[in-house]
């Protein structure tokens, strides 16, 4: 027998909810301003202006606020395209994020997600040619799928072909949208997450 649908959402740890909510929040309310419910239309081209990753900051681009080619790197992953893009992540820290808050523990796990958005916000920064703007949680989805990869492996040797297996995915969805997705993101939150899980192995490792 399946357990109650409410004991099992009970089970979720806060830290699971926590980003679900902040990653849900920023879209519903904009999806709310699309729909003409409250504030405008604008509200959405804004908060991309405003909280988007744009490459071309890093590259000489005038910010529209002092601070912000340092923020980006942590806005971009609170907001989405469309309730498409925002479900699609939601789903996927639904199946990455109860196991490793469980196993890691809400600080290590907190510090995993912000390590994969930190790590895909410096990749698409430098290796991004594209004036577009980046948006999502991606980053930090492939950075807790590294480290889930990480922790399932006997190894080493193991952990890097789950690792080119990840890559792999990163590269047929790509082909998959046409070129239109930001692959530079899902390689360098992959890569921030596997080296945060590198060294949390290493200083548990006995001596």
């Amino acid at each position: 027998m399946s357990p109650a649908p409410s004991r099992t959402l009970r089970s979720i740890p806060p830290a699971v909810w926590a980003l679900a909510l902040l990653c849900a929040l920023p879209e519903l309310v904009l999806m709310g301003a699309d729909a003409g419910l409250w504030g405008s239309a604008r509200w959405r081209p804004l908060a991309y202006a405003q909280g988007a990753f744009w490459a071309g900051l890093l590259h000489g681009w005038m910010p529209n606020y002092a601070a912000q080619p340092a923020l980006m790197f942590l806005t971009y992953a609170w907001l989405h395209a469309g309730p498409a893009h925002l479900l699609g992540n939601l789903g996927a820290l639904a199946w990455l994020g109860p196991d490793l808050a469980r196993r890691l523990g809400a600080g290590q796990f907190l510090a995993l997600w912000l390590a994969g958005s930190l790590g895909g916000g410096a990749a698409f920064g430098f290796m991004a040619t594209s004036p577009a703007p980046m948006v999502g949680a991606s980053g930090a989805l492939f950075g807790l799928a590294a480290a889930a990869a990480v922790l399932a492996a006997r190894s080493w040797r193991q952990a890097l072909a789950l690792m080119a297996g990840l890559a792999a995915l990163n590269l047929a969805a790509w082909v998959a949208a046409g070129g239109h997705l930001a692959w530079e993101t899902h390689l360098g939150g992959m890569a921030a997450g596997a080296a945060m899980m590198a060294v949390w192995r290493r200083q548990s490792s006995p001596t």
